[in-house]
């Protein structure tokens, strides 16, 4: 597992590695994760209104990746889509921009927002849009994908029922490397 895991980040950590030297590794191996994710997460086909459409990812709360993110996705496409980076600063930001949720594809929601994840994921609940934490519990009450820390080793946790509550689908690729954790009781519903 830990061969494939490293395989999904080898080849954009040792493209950008160069290039920011000072960058955070966690937060460089992080980047390399959302891409893959990208690669292996499908989308509802009305997600999209073009088919050059690009994916858009936004990032709530605090920015750890500073220029990191941007440098692993120059130039890259998934299915003949480019990335764009939008960051919001505070839930309010998110509540502003909710008749552009439709047009976000990801959500990175950053550990500074954990005490506002229930009201997050309340509001991106049912709309085809990836969210990715970094915090202990955030797959266990609603977020899809938690990267988290592991023996210096970032690691990640799938919550399979929010991703089909969203309409979307992960590749069983992605699965097979994942921790599967299921929903919490944080949305009313019994954890199995």
């Amino acid at each position: 597992m830990i061969a494939i895991v490293a395989m999904l980040t080898a080849s954009t950590a040792h493209d950008v590695h160069s290039q920011d030297a000072s960058a955070s590794s966690e937060y460089l191996i992080k980047a390399g994760f959302i891409y893959n994710f990208a690669n292996l997460v499908q989308w509802p086909a009305s997600t999209f209104p073009q088919p050059d459409s690009p994916i858009v990812i936004a990032i709530l709360g605090q920015d750890h990746f500073g220029t990191t993110l941007d440098r692993v996705l120059e130039g890259k496409k998934v299915n003949g889509r480019p990335f764009v980076i939008k960051r919001l600063k505070t839930v309010s930001e998110l509540l502003k921009s909710v008749a552009e949720l439709k047009d976000y594809q990801i959500l990175f929601i950053s550990s500074s927002e954990m005490p506002r994840l229930a009201e997050t994921i309340q509001i991106v609940k049912s709309i085809p849009v990836l969210t990715i934490g970094e915090a202990p519990g955030f797959a266990k009450n609603g977020g899809m994908i938690n990267l988290i820390l592991e023996d210096n080793r970032v690691r990640f946790e799938v919550n399979v029922e929010a991703a089909k509550e969203a309409d979307l689908n992960i590749s069983s690729r992605l699965l097979a490397l994942a921790r599967i954790v299921p929903q919490g009781a944080a949305d009313g519903r019994k954890a199995e």
